[in-house]
């Protein structure tokens, strides 16, 4: 799921305690694995600078553990060559803010949205060598955070797709 930054209705809730069902089977779908940042990590714009590479529960059965350490990897290795980048750019936008009228922070905001567009390719990547085989999905997603409805940040979202029947014709 593409999210738009201008979208404001694109930010989702955590996920809900209500079940959803496969249309064709009619059993529950599991409800999706969210992926926060790490804790200890710093933030630009909800974005952090990697992502927990603990394995979740649910995904036991479904996908190896070697498979999400790899994976995560690939996406922190996204995060951890654009992200001192984009510190040191915060630093001196926030330095120079008075001088400029806050139009020293741009260069910022555009490097945040090309990391956010890197992670999203190898999400993408990563969905399509293996995820999507065995009925999961990927996504960045932009959460509300904890207390505030202003404070949002990014996680990674691992959906469950229903199974597609094969005794139906299309």
């Amino acid at each position: 799921m593409q999210v738009e930054d201008d979208n404001i209705s694109a930010i989702h809730e955590y996920p809900s305690e209500s079940q959803e069902y496969d249309p064709f089977f009619g059993i529950p779908v599991p409800d999706p694995v969210v992926i926060r940042g790490a804790t200890s990590s710093s933030s630009i714009f909800g974005l952090n600078n990697r992502f927990q590479d603990d394995f979740p529960a649910p995904l036991t059965g479904r996908v190896a553990p070697e498979e999400f350490q790899e994976t995560i990897g690939r996406i922190n290795s996204v995060l951890k060559k654009s992200m001192p980048v984009n510190m040191k750019w915060f630093i001196c936008g926030c330095l120079c803010c008075c001088c400029t009228l806050g139009c020293s922070l741009w260069p910022v905001i555009c490097l945040s949205k090309r990391t956010r567009q890197n992670v999203e390719k190898a999400v993408e990547w990563e969905n399509e060598r293996l995820y999507k085989k065995l009925g999961l999905q990927w996504s960045l997603t932009r959460y509300r955070g904890g207390g505030s409805p202003s404070l949002t940040e990014y996680v990674l979202v691992i959906r469950f797709l229903p199974k597609v029947p094969i005794d139906r014709p299309d």
